[in-house]
């Protein structure tokens, strides 16, 4: 649920991964316990009977087939482990080294409280992550440039109160400041495509179905915009009338009647 939120920032982000991480891992290590303890006081708070575990597996589904395994082994290694190395493996596979690493450096250039995360190490980092696009010149030079970057940004009041990193390159624009940093600015449009896989795009994907169903399939593509953006932008939409919508329609067109 944290991650799915809209204002989650990225450190706060892998943060939770890491740690929610650890606790799987502390849980497969030492929890199998402390879990049977549990089991053992609800079956005896609810006179429930408890399987011995010292007793052979007998699988429900095919009972008169012998199984080798003991009833131990079937809960703690073929459930218990297997569900946490599953969930652990997720992770990873979602959150790899290299896929934090980007997220985390990522970071540094938000505009937040007067760029307070600017870290030119990492920034630097990042940019070796795309060797394709900044040459090895511009790779040398780029530690510099951030020192005149950051002085510059942090000295103007523009760009104080910016709270995301597609307000800083709308700004960075209009005051045609990347011009004068083509460097930064060429890393901070690279970067703003890396959020693609996060919730709120996800769920961008989930309104698409929805509203382009088996009996619409030949919709338009500019239709389909109009409807996903009417689907996704509840809260923008909330504060749009009933009336200014009819008004609009109104004006689009001489009607005999009145709407």
């Amino acid at each position: 649920m944290a991650l799915q939120r809209k204002d989650q920032d990225i450190l706060n982000a892998m943060s939770l991964v890491e740690s929610t991480k650890g606790e799987l891992q502390k849980l497969r290590d030492n929890g199998w316990d402390s879990l049977m303890n549990k089991v053992s006081s609800f079956c005896e708070k609810h006179n429930a009977e408890m399987l011995v575990m010292e007793d052979v597996f007998v699988d429900p589904r095919k009972p008169r087939r012998k199984t080798n395994i003991t009833n131990l082994h079937h809960y703690k290694v073929n459930c218990f482990y297997t569900i946490l190395d599953l969930q652990l493996q997720e992770f990873n596979d979602r959150f790899t080294e290299v896929n934090t690493d980007l997220l985390i450096c990522m970071a540094s250039l938000s505009p937040l409280d007067s760029f307070c995360e600017f870290d030119k190490e990492k920034l630097v980092k990042l940019v070796k992550f795309y060797p394709d696009d900044f040459s090895y010149g511009e790779t040398l030079c780029f530690e510099q440039h951030l020192d005149i970057y950051i002085d510059n940004v942090r000295r103007d009041e523009r760009f104080k109160n910016l709270k995301s990193l597609g307000d800083l390159s709308c700004l960075m624009v209009k005051t045609q400041k990347h011009l004068a940093h083509p460097l930064v600015y060429r890393l901070l449009k690279m970067v703003l495509t890396l959020p693609v896989a996060t919730a709120s795009v996800e769920r961008c994907f989930s309104a698409m179905k929805l509203v382009k169903t088996t009996t619409r399939n030949r919709i338009g593509d500019q239709f389909l915009s109009d409807c996903l953006v009417c689907y996704i932008e509840k809260e923008l939409l909330d504060s749009v009338t009933n009336e200014k919508v009819i008004e609009r329609f109104q004006m689009l067109n001489e009607r005999r009647v009145v709407l």
